[in-house]
């Protein structure tokens, strides 16, 4: 479970080291909009796009120029990502909303809502995708990107090797817990079931690497960014840590700098009246 107050604190305070550290996440934001087959709306078009996490705004700024025209409802949980966004996008037609998505009423229909690397910090990820769904036109389309279950894969082996060499019991991560590409396609397809209306759901997969001098950096680099441990259940055991990153040092380094893994999932949810019987 997501402690959201801790979220919002943790990228309202990091709201202006975000796009200096956040390196994958602009990367999936370049292969999001690629994903986002709207071969039906001119680029021109007058559409009404909803984005949410929209943080510093840089996806937010790929949407507004690819689609010109369009009104955009930019939605983010924390106050200090809202702040700069506006400042930074304030010549842009875009209108700025400080929400959680689980919990705020927008009552608006869109062609499009898109979401990048944020359906990650969801508690409540099915009841979410049928919110966004009655949100949707008939003919729109729900696109979104978030990490998958290898993402700092180097980080849970070394913990868990860290833990049996110590002789400790864990029951967390010292990371977030992700779904596979698999279960977030079977969720949406459950979360759509019963409906009026036929899907095309698609999930794309891909493997991006980051590289550090040591395992602090790598940390200080999430925290950066405020995407830092916001588990309910977050533990901290210094000796764990100590050895953890001993082991990480050890074992998953190339060319004597340790790597990270992410694992970036992409999915595309076309909505599509049923033709009547």
């Amino acid at each position: 479970m997501i402690d959201k107050n801790v979220l919002k604190k943790n990228f309202s305070r990091n709201a202006v080291n975000y796009d200096t550290y956040a390196v994958i996440q602009k990367k999936m934001a370049h292969q999001l909009l690629k994903t986002i087959s709207f071969e039906h709306k001119d680029t021109h078009d007058s559409i009404n796009i909803l984005d949410i996490g929209c943080g510093t705004g840089y996806f937010t700024e790929q949407l507004a120029r690819c689609y010109p025209n369009a009104n955009i409802t930019a939605v983010d949980i924390a106050p200090g990502m809202i702040e700069y966004a506006r400042k930074k996008l304030r010549s842009k037609k875009i209108e700025f909303l400080c929400a959680d998505i689980e919990e705020v009423e927008i009552n608006r229909k869109y062609d499009l809502i898109v979401s990048n690397a944020t359906f990650q910090w969801f508690n409540q990820l099915e009841q979410t995708i049928i919110k966004l769904d009655a949100m949707l036109k008939n003919s729109g389309m729900l696109a979104f990107s978030t990490f998958g279950p290898m993402t700092f894969n180097e980080l849970h082996r070394s913990y868990k090797m860290a833990a049996d060499k110590l002789n400790l019991v864990i029951d967390s991560l010292p990371g977030q817990k992700f779904f596979s590409c698999e279960d977030l396609l079977n969720i949406c397809q459950r979360s759509l079931a019963d409906t009026s209306f036929s899907y095309k759901v698609a999930g794309l997969e891909k493997y991006e690497y980051e590289y550090f001098d040591t395992v602090r950096d790598f940390l200080k680099s999430v925290k950066k960014i405020g995407a830092n441990n916001s588990n309910c259940d977050r533990k901290t055991i210094p000796a764990l840590i100590k050895e953890m990153i001993k082991i990480y040092e050890t074992t998953f380094t190339e060319g004597n700098r340790i790597k990270v893994t992410y694992h970036c999932i992409f999915l595309t949810v076309e909505k599509r009246k049923t033709d009547p019987v």
